[in-house]
Parts: C-alpha cells; structure tokens; sequence
C-alpha cells in the first residue's frame, strides 16, 4: 500500500462501527475525523431522513457523491462513509485512489441487534423485516466494499478498543 495518501476511509453496512471507530481512530493518530452522513447534514441544514424524504435515495446520494468527492481532497484524515457510499462507481474509485480503505464487516444479525428500531435510518423505514432488508442490502454492498477493501477487520462481538487496535497495527 505504498504510495497511498495517508488517509483511512472506514467503509462498511449500517451497524458496523464506522463512526465510533472512526472517532476513536481518529484520536489516536491525533489527526481530524469526519464522517460523510454528518458533512451532509451539516451542509443542508436538515437531517438525513429529511432528505430521503424530500428527494428519495437518488438525491441523497448525488449530495453523498459531492460530499465525499470533497472530503477525499484532504489529508491525514480518517473518514466514516454511509454504508451505501459504495454504489456509486465514483465514490468507489475516489476512496480507493485517495487512501487507506478499511471495510468493516459485521454479520446481519449484528447488524440487526445494533440498528434498533427508532433510530434513524432511511432504509429501514416501514420494513416489516428489518433483518431481510439488511440482508437485502449486504448482498448487493458487500461486493462493492470487498472490491475496494485494502483491509478487511470483523466488528462482531468486538469492542471499539479491540477493532481501533486490529487497524492500526495491520496499517503499521
């Protein structure tokens, strides 16, 4: 992975830790964290569900696509992307090309036990089965993530700690 800006973009489902990984990473290597939902958000001026509701999945993520073509740009950053950041080409090369990718993968039922009913998530809005949408969901990403992946590290069952620890000693 020489050459790579020194960059690392956490890519992964929904529920697979990015932003607390990302923030926890992120204080280690004593450099900034952003996460690309929040930039969004931050951006608008309303939440992401909003925007879902307002100019459905499509817009989201051409607002998703600026935002990470941007935030792509800087340097000694860690960055938590949307876990359908993936699905577009775009966004997939500029990750690739910009830095460190680190795919953290999580089993569905992992992901079922952490995305709880209640909290926002656009995707899952009025599914009857949340479990088979994830599912749904992993089968079309989890290519996407694997093709991109310089690093691969589990979250199941495991502690921010353990995971942060696994990253940085896999990109030392």
């Amino acid at each position: 992975m020489q050459g790579k800006p020194p960059n690392i973009f956490l890519i992964g489902p929904m529920g697979s830790g990015k932003s607390a990984v990302g923030r926890n990473l992120a204080r280690l290597l004593r450099v900034p964290f952003h996460d690309s939902d929040v930039e969004i958000e931050r951006r608008t001026g309303v939440d992401i569900p909003f925007i879902f509701d307002k100019e459905g999945e499509a817009g989201f993520r051409e607002r998703e696509r600026e935002v990470i073509a941007s935030l792509t740009t800087l340097r000694h950053v860690v960055l938590s992307t949307g876990g359908g950041a993936v699905m577009l080409e775009q966004n997939r090369r500029l990750l690739a090309e910009n830095g460190w990718v680190v795919y953290l993968k999580t089993s569905v039922a992992q992901q079922a036990e952490r995305v709880k009913p209640g909290r926002q998530r656009p995707l899952l809005s009025g599914v009857a089965d949340p479990a088979e949408r994830l599912q749904e969901l992993m089968q079309i990403r989890d290519p996407l993530y694997a093709s991109i992946a310089d690093l691969t590290v589990n979250t199941d069952g495991r502690q921010i700690k353990a995971v942060v620890r696994d990253i940085l000693q896999l990109i030392r």
